[in-house]
């Protein structure tokens, strides 16, 4: 009959709880450099350093799948000939894996042996190693949503040149047919006065054009949307000489990209069919929340329209663009008009969960 095995002494189970600590250390730091904002090359160079400092290594490097089976080096440190030719420095290659693929892998010089750095220094490499590959695959993921944004809103900004440049060869066409019956009648007066008005429908398509070109091109200020606001605003008011007033009364905006983004075109549309269509002597736009409850407001003293709901036929694919991105917010858009009253427009829509962010598209 065998001798049953005698307890470990304390301090080897001291020892022990030591090593699991320490291990849990190093998984929490690189836990917390992986959780970092950054792009993949600094997510990849910020892990390298965190985990050179915490196992003291000499140097290491990691290197990523680049398809056909080959590899790329995406951050290296410390791995200078100089560096890595004093001694006898022990290289350590770990697999980058998320859910049983491979993404690449890290590999360390460290001056001792792995066993001399515990027992378990071997799983909790393979542990990181993981951690890594989360990482990497989130990234990728985030930046494929991204593309998928940009796309997204390339086309609707697409349609909405599609749109605009359709309202205004539309009207130009009708101008020409009433150009061509006064010729007809010989009515020189009310030709001259169709010309004027084809010219000033040409000017004005123009204009329409390099506005949303210009819109193409943007990008919410890195002060976030207010400033962005206040600048399109400010633009307006220089061109049009319409009295604007912006208030933002919200401490705190706390939008996704997605959402900033379809709330500033929203606020230009508006700003467009009061420009074309309106004749407005002043605007107000309000931007307010009550938590996660956001509010726009956009409304002026201009003529009006006969009804929201049945719009004069320019004034359709602006407001059909801001009920499509009411949607994608998504939210509600409220439109109140009564001819020589003013139009006023009411925006309300919640802001993400925290941690979330809303679709893209």
């Amino acid at each position: 009959m065998s001798e049953p095995t005698p307890p470990k002494p304390p301090q080897t189970q001291a020892a022990r709880l030591a090593r699991k600590t320490q291990s849990l250390d190093i998984l929490y730091e690189v836990a917390a450099s992986l959780n970092q904002a950054g792009s993949l090359e600094q997510l990849v160079d910020r892990f390298l350093g965190v985990l050179i400092d915490l196992l003291d290594a000499r140097g290491g490097a990691v290197r990523l799948a680049a398809g056909d089976g080959q590899t790329r080096l995406a951050a290296s440190r410390g791995l200078a000939p100089e560096a890595a030719g004093r001694g006898n420095p022990e290289l350590v290659e770990i697999p980058v894996q998320y859910q049983g693929r491979v993404l690449g892998l890290y590999s360390l010089l460290l001056d001792r042996p792995p066993a001399a750095l515990g027992e378990d220094l071997p799983d909790l490499l393979v542990s990181v190693g993981r951690h890594l590959g989360l990482a990497i695959e989130k990234s990728r993921l985030e930046g494929e949503a991204r593309r998928l944004a940009v796309m997204e809103e390339r086309n609707i900004i697409g349609n909405e040149l599609h749109d605009s440049l359709a309202q205004s060869l539309v009207g130009m066409r009708l101008q020409l047919k009433v150009l061509g019956e006064s010729l007809a009648r010989e009515d020189l007066g009310a030709a001259r006065y169709e010309v004027k008005a084809l010219q000033r429908a040409m000017k004005q398509a123009s204009a329409d054009l390099r506005g949303l070109l210009t819109d193409y091109r943007l990008k919410i200020d890195e002060a976030g949307l207010a400033q962005t606001v206040a600048r399109l605003v400010e633009r307006f008011r220089r061109e049009t000489g319409i009295a604007v007033f912006f208030q933002n009364e919200c401490q705190v905006l706390a939008l996704s990209a997605a959402q900033e983004v379809q709330v500033y075109y929203i606020i230009q549309e508006a700003l467009a069919n009061i420009r074309k269509h309106a004749s407005a002597r002043n605007v107000r736009i309000l931007l307010n929340n009550e938590d996660d409850l956001y509010t726009v407001l956009i409304e002026d003293d201009g003529l009006g329209m006969s009804g929201p709901e049945e719009p004069m036929p320019l004034e359709h694919a602006g407001l059909a663009i801001m009920r499509e991105r009411t949607a994608r917010l998504p939210g509600q858009i409220v439109i109140e008009s009564e001819p020589g009253e003013g139009t006023r427009i009411v925006l309300i829509f919640n802001a993400p969960p925290q941690g979330g962010a809303a679709a893209p598209g």
